[in-house]
């Protein structure tokens, strides 16, 4: 069976209809009219219009347009009745309904259209009664059909810029909640790439010379391997509390005040040279910069860590030879280079997750540097430019 295409009207319509239509019973009861003049005679015929101006406020919100075409035709039928209040109050609804809940061409076009109408029925009621009583015509016009429809604007007007404000509440509190996420996640990176640099290297001294104090029958080679053990554990105990006890006080600060810089990369060879002899390693630093000007401190820690390492990696995986670090800088941007043979030596090695690659990777990135690491011509690279002008740092 067809259903039935009329919407289903809101609860709220179906108040203001019952109590319209119980409105204008009350008032027809009580014969009170709006006009005793040259109208039909049947005092029942206004309850017509009534009804229909009621059955009109049941749809003045699930279609408005409908609603007003029914109430303009009801209300035209009322004037030549003896007219019922109820009728022209219930048409005042459905009239600003038409503008609140209507399509927003009907909220563009309906006011104007019943200000036209309004200044019409005023000249025309002016032009055929010819008395300044006529105005009231007007006026009364326009309070019936111009008012409403102005007072629509008005109220739909404050009601969408209601829902944009809402919507751009919304709107930010998404974006807060992303600029969150993103700097929870940022932190997170920039804590494990922090962690990873100040114990990996440690740790893989620690692993390398307890399994050579292990697999070597040598009294005086397991004494010496661990000593290099005691002391990477201690140094790297040291980091850890360090480490720690920045993440419990919170500071605000992106990078500590203690951070290393490149001046410490001297004390930086130096361990890993003692750390690597055994493996058949050399350690040299290269400097050819000829300025002595301090870097950013970005700059100095990303430096400092890539270099960090890259001589930990190859303390796990390179071959015995020389492990060049080479630092240069051309214009305002620094470089940094360390190359190792390539390939595995005989003595034990520590296992690596390449966590290494992608935190140096991003310490460049960082800071809107450059950053390649792999073999070139039987030796390992890794290669990092980073900008040095603070205006470039981070960009």
């Amino acid at each position: 069976m067809p259903t039935s295409s009329l919407p289903r009207p809101h609860r709220d319509d179906v108040l203001i209809a019952a109590l319209g239509l119980l409105g204008g019973l009350v008032l027809w009861l009580l014969d009170l009219y709006m006009r005793t003049g040259d109208v039909l005679g049947d005092t029942r015929l206004p309850l017509v219009p009534l009804v229909v101006m009621s059955a009109a406020e049941l749809l003045r919100r699930a279609s408005p347009r409908t609603a007003l075409g029914v109430g303009t035709v009801a209300l035209l039928a009322d004037q030549c009745t003896h007219g019922n209040l109820a009728t022209v109050a219930m048409y005042t609804d459905v009239m600003y309904a038409a503008v609140l809940y209507g399509s927003p061409t009907a909220a563009r076009r309906i006011p104007v259209a019943t200000f036209l109408v309004s200044l019409v029925v005023t000249i025309g009621s002016l032009a055929w009664f010819r008395s300044p009583e006529a105005l009231l015509t007007g006026i009364v016009t326009a309070l019936v059909v111009f008012v409403p429809a102005l007072t629509g604007v008005s109220v739909r007007n404050h009601r969408d810029a209601a829902e944009a404000a809402r919507l751009r509440a919304d709107q930010t509190a998404l974006l807060a909640e992303m600029d969150r996420t993103q700097a929870v996640t940022a932190e997170r990176a920039r804590m494990a790439r922090e962690l990873h640099d100040l114990v990996a290297n440690h740790l893989s001294a620690i692993a390398i010379h307890s399994t050579a104090a292990l697999s070597i029958g040598d009294p005086e080679t397991s004494r010496t391997a661990l000593g290099v053990i005691r002391e990477n554990s201690v140094e790297g105990l040291a980091e850890m509390r360090r480490l720690i006890g920045l993440l419990r006080t919170g500071a605000a600060d992106p990078e500590p005040s203690s951070s290393p810089t490149l001046g410490s990369l001297d004390a930086l060879i130096e361990q890993h040279r003692a750390a690597a002899a055994d493996g058949g390693l050399t350690c040299v630093l290269e400097d050819t910069r000829t300025g002595s000007e301090p870097l950013p401190a970005p700059v100095e820690l990303a430096a400092y860590r890539i270099v960090q390492e890259s001589l930990t990696n190859a303390l796990k995986h390179a071959a015995p030879g020389r492990v060049a670090v080479r630092l240069g800088q051309a214009g305002r941007r620094l470089t940094v280079e360390v190359d190792s043979v390539l390939g595995g030596g005989p003595g034990p090695r520590a296992p690596g997750s390449g966590a290494g690659l992608v935190g140096m990777r991003e310490r460049a990135a960082l800071l809107g540097g450059e950053f390649a690491a792999g073999p070139e011509d039987g030796i390992w690279r890794v290669r990092a430019e980073l900008p040095v002008d603070e205006g470039e740092v981070g960009s």
